[in-house]
């Protein structure tokens, strides 16, 4: 069985995530020791930083979304889902291109996990939110799982899992109104956790990724201050200039211009 990661990046007028994506190959090489390929529209500059290059249309039906922290901007992640069949590997790592791989604990997975793992769980790395509501969403609270990182094998299993998902983004105005979902934004979070839901047979039992995500929230800055080391700067609730480090420890991204500058500046 072959094993690898795959990246999807299609970047906007404010991000270029095929640079975030081929930044994060390097990352992926060093503590994965897997090789890297991606999805985009455009690889520009970038194709000797992938191991295989998968072109592919531009996504439509894309919403706005505030991915920089400051500005909305167009997300072109409605295609998430073709990640199966377009997938060069028998088991993909497929991870979002905002996600800093900083340490080895996701080959653990890669090797010895189950056919398909996500996170169930996240958290705020500066633990300033306690994600209450951001690990459920909806009237009813439907626990959410992460598309931010999954791993999966070309089996019946992620194959039911990735039809699910692709018949929730095409009728997803059913199941926006079905699970009490105020925004009408699609969400590859909320998709994925109701086909997980509908494969387990509404059980709410799942295989999970066995420790949370960190997230750094759209409002922080993040900074680069040595290999696999970063600096999260961040407003506490009094409006007092904070900062954290993190040395070793896999992030979620959320302010994708900070990574960005912090990705050109560490080059």
């Amino acid at each position: 069985m072959n094993k690898g990661a795959l990246i999807m990046a299609f970047g906007n007028d404010h991000v270029d995530y095929v640079a975030l994506a081929a930044w994060s190959a390097g990352n992926i090489r060093r503590h994965l020791d897997l090789p890297v390929a991606v999805i985009t529209d455009d690889v520009g500059s970038y194709s000797s930083a992938f191991d295989q290059v998968i072109l592919a249309e531009t996504p439509t039906g894309s919403g706005v979304r505030n991915l920089t922290g400051t500005h909305p901007a167009a997300w072109h992640n409605t295609n998430r889902v073709d990640a199966y069949e377009r997938s060069p590997w028998d088991r993909t790592l497929l991870l979002d291109a905002d996600y800093v791989v900083a340490s080895s604990n996701l080959r653990t997975i890669v090797d010895h996990g189950p056919a398909i793992a996500t996170h169930r769980w996240a958290h705020d790395a500066t633990e300033r939110d306690d994600f209450s509501t951001m690990n459920f969403f909806g009237d009813f609270r439907m626990p959410q799982w992460w598309a931010t990182v999954m791993i999966f094998d070309r089996g019946d299993r992620a194959n039911i899992i990735f039809d699910s998902i692709r018949m929730i983004r095409d009728h997803w105005q059913h199941y926006q109104r079905l699970y009490g979902i105020r925004s009408s934004l699609y969400r590859n979070d909320y998709a994925l956790s109701i086909a997980l839901n509908i494969e387990n047979g509404h059980t709410l039992e799942t295989t999970d990724i066995p420790w949370s995500l960190a997230t750094v929230m759209p409002d922080c800055d993040i900074c680069v201050l040595d290999r696999d080391q970063y600096r999260i700067e961040y407003r506490d609730t009094q409006n007092r200039a904070r900062y954290i480090t993190t040395k070793g420890q896999d992030l979620h991204v959320m302010p994708k211009k900070s990574l960005e500058a912090a990705v050109v500046s560490a080059a």
